[in-house]
């Protein structure tokens, strides 16, 4: 794997910004409309997706750590690194909390997690009546969708931030920080 330069991203760092950007926008906006309409038929798929973008973020959460933050581009206020570092953090922070999240609040409160058709963690039904969803830890359940839930609005928040200073960068600094994050070499 090809490692980052001032002048140009790596395929890596590129592929994986974007699939962890589009999954987890897809996922919250998919989220948002389950808890708005109840549309019970897209929870296993939220589910699956959502183990499958783990895997990605942790990748990502290496290849960040392996790599170090990309320099910027133009010569910045201290203000504008400190938000950016803020920002990219929350998105780093959001997007590992809302997957792990998930998963400990559907499997602990007893849902069960599918992955694509293959049975990761059972569902925890009542033996004498097997509609019946039982716990395995309602608590921490109901505190990991709490967690999930909080962390849905900030991940919404810190993409919005995110993409107002891309298109600042963009349209007001005029700058290459989009088109290096398409792969262009600055």
């Amino acid at each position: 794997m090809k490692p980052d330069s001032l002048s140009k991203l790596s395929a890596t760092t590129i592929s994986l910004h974007w699939i962890v950007a589009v999954m987890m926008i897809l996922l919250l906006a998919t989220g948002i409309y389950m808890e708005q309409t109840e549309a019970f038929a897209l929870y296993p798929w939220h589910k699956a997706f959502g183990v499958l973008i783990l895997l990605f973020v942790v990748i990502r959460i290496v290849w960040r750590i392996k790599q170090g933050w990309p320099k910027p581009v133009g010569d910045y206020s201290a203000l504008e690194k400190t938000l950016s570092k803020i920002v990219h953090w929350l998105l780093i922070l959001a997007t590992l909390i809302m997957p792990v999240s998930g998963f400990m609040m559907s499997s602990l409160g007893g849902y069960g997690i599918d992955f694509f058709g293959f049975e990761l963690v059972a569902k925890n039904t009542n033996p004498s009546n097997p509609m019946e969803i039982v716990p395995i830890n309602e608590a921490i359940a109901n505190f990991a969708h709490i967690v999930h839930e909080l962390a849905g609005y900030v991940l919404l928040l810190a993409v919005i931030l995110h993409l107002v200073g891309a298109l600042k960068h963009h349209i007001l600094d005029k700058d290459a920080t989009i088109r290096r994050m398409l792969g262009h070499e600055v």
